[in-house]
Order: structure tokens, then C-alpha cells, then sequence
């Protein structure tokens, strides 16, 4: 499973966590990174700041943030590159996926392979 912090995200998602604890090694807290949705226009992610993972979380380390992964989520979060940009309307935090393919026919949906997993399809 690889999934990628650029410098920017990582510091300010380390940096966001660092003040919204008291103690940083008091907990598990970390951010947990799903796919909420997809089709054609591409796949929602979210980031969410938790304290504990779930269960069957897939649990990434980079630098000093914890990093939980749906496990769900996992094989439409393979290669994706999270990045932050300042300025950007919503969170600034921007994905990409540099192995998306457009073989659904619409476009680069962060698809790989053949339009699968089945649960979040291309149409």
C-alpha cells in the first residue's frame, strides 16, 4: 500500500495535529484517509484527524504522522500523492493519482485497471 504526504501536506496536517493535542503520544491520533465516492468526475477522499483507528485500518507511517487507510479504500488509494496548496477553497489539500487511466471512457477518474473495484464504478 503506498500513499504519499508531500512535504506541505505532511507539515500541516503534523502541524494541525500538534495543536489539537495535548500530548502527542498520550494517543493514536492520526489522520484516516477514505474514499467516500467516485464515478466519472473522479473520487471523493476525505481526511479525517481520529484518535483511534478502526479495526481493520491499513496503519502508514510518514515522518511523524500516523496515517490510517479504509481498507476498503485501499486499492483506489494505491499511488495516490496527497498535496497541500494554499489558496485552494475547501481543505487545500489536493490528490492526485499518477496512475489514473481513462479506460472507463470518461475522462481520468483515478481509475486503474479495468474499471474495479466494482463498488465504485466508472458510469
Amino acid at each position: 500500500m503506498t500513499l504519499t504526504l508531500t512535504e506541505a501536506a505532511e507539515f500541516r496536517l503534523r502541524t494541525f495535529l500538534l495543536a489539537s493535542s495535548k500530548d502527542e503520544n498520550a494517543t493514536q491520533k492520526g489522520i484516516r484517509v477514505a474514499v467516500e465516492d467516485g464515478g466519472c468526475s473522479g473520487y471523493q477522499y476525505s481526511i479525517k484527524v481520529i484518535n483511534t483507528p478502526q479495526a481493520d485500518d491499513i496503519v502508514l507511517q510518514q515522518g511523524k504522522l500516523r496515517i490510517y487507510v479504509d481498507s476498503q479504500s485501499a486499492p483506489l488509494l494505491e499511488g495516490v500523492v496527497v498535496d497541500f496548496v494554499d489558496g485552494l477553497l475547501e481543505s487545500g489539500f489536493k490528490f492526485s493519482n499518477p496512475n489514473a487511466t481513462d479506460t472507463c471512457g470518461c475522462g481520468k477518474s483515478f481509475q486503474t485497471g479495468n474499471c474495479s473495484p466494482a463498488g465504485v464504478p466508472c458510469s
